[in-house]
């Protein structure tokens, strides 16, 4: 399933990227994903300090234990915030799969604590979901995953060296069915002098 990114208009692919939570099976050859790191690494960086690197995990066994890992930890840190245990009620389902079942997940991880550097991993992010989107494919940041992905444990099972922080775990995948925008309030402007 080769990809090219289409000549579609910034605007276009702005206001056409959802969030998708359902994949065909199909995986994401090579080159597609390397089109997509190339968009992400064109990103503003403060500074030229480019404090990004990435983890691309296709395996299914491990997508599987890792949303495994990513629901008890996500529900553990909740209940420590004293979140609404209602609100967390699919990450206790057996069968829900915090990626969604997508074949790709591309972890963007920081290699310093900058001032600027969780910014920049984050304007990577959005670069690589607005390319993924001209390229026909679906994405969606799961941030639940970001703190177990983030024990050492799990760092070292996925080469990420011990300093890197992960920020931005992101499905990617070609699209089931049809993803349909959410509202998004107008700008709340509060001040214009």
């Amino acid at each position: 399933m080769s990809q090219s990114i289409s000549s579609m208009t910034v605007q276009k692919a702005i206001f056409g990227r959802r969030s998708v939570r359902a994949y065909e099976k199909e995986p994401i050859d090579r080159p597609s994903l390397q089109a997509l790191l190339a968009a992400a690494v064109r990103a503003p960086t403060a500074m030229h300090g480019e404090p990004w690197q990435f983890a691309i995990i296709e395996n299914t066994g491990l997508l599987q234990r890792l949303s495994d890992l990513a629901k008890a930890s996500f529900v553990t840190e909740a209940a420590r915030l004293h979140t609404d245990p209602t609100a967390l009620g699919i990450f206790s389902q057996p069968d829900f799969n915090v990626f969604y079942d997508a074949p790709t997940l591309i972890v963007i991880c920081s290699t310093s604590e900058g001032h600027f550097a969780v910014a920049d991993c984050w304007l990577a992010a959005q670069n690589l979901m607005l390319a993924a989107h001209a390229m026909g494919l679906g994405t969606c940041v799961i941030g639940s995953a970001a703190k177990a992905l983030n024990a050492p444990e799990i760092k070292l099972e996925l080469g990420l060296p011990a300093e890197s922080s992960v920020i931005a775990p992101i499905i990617v995948g070609k699209p089931r069915g049809e993803s349909h925008p959410s509202a998004r309030r107008e700008p709340h402007v509060v001040a214009w002098r």
